[in-house]
């Protein structure tokens, strides 16, 4: 399949849709998941168009990955997690919704689980106060 450019990241991308943006540079954006599995959830997009890993230029992939890490080792610090969970799907099978490829970075704290995806979305306040955790620890 085609990538259709009219999905919710491409438009949080272009700015259609507002986001709590946690990071940003010439590769790709990082904001909070709206609908978070753990306080400080948070979605690192590329900016070039790639409907999922399978699809995804290389060059994209290796400028990805140094950027999850980093992603991931402030969610950590910011949110006293105990590990991090980073999830990335690949076509209908597998659970992906959004056909614009995307990391989820979820913090996890020992025994407590995940709360559902697909529950209400979450307080603009809470989501730009998780953000600005996140923003702080990338400083550190």
């Amino acid at each position: 399949m085609s990538y259709d450019d009219s999905n919710v990241f491409a438009k949080i991308l272009r700015g259609e849709i507002p986001s709590h943006k946690v990071y940003e540079d010439a590769d790709a954006l990082v904001f909070m998941d709206v609908m978070p599995q753990a306080p400080g959830h948070t979605l690192i997009v590329p900016k070039a168009p790639s409907r999922n890993l399978l699809d995804a230029d290389p060059d994209v992939l290796a400028r990805l990955a140094p950027l999850t890490q980093r992603i991931a080792r402030a969610v950590k610090a910011a949110f006293q997690a105990d590990g991090v969970t980073l999830v990335q799907f690949n076509e209908p099978a597998s659970g992906q919704t959004v056909y614009h490829l995307h990391y989820h970075v979820i913090p996890r704290h020992e025994g407590v689980a995940l709360m559902p995806h697909s529950r209400d979305m979450e307080k603009p306040e809470v989501l730009a106060e998780h953000a600005e955790k996140i923003r702080k620890a990338l400083q550190a």
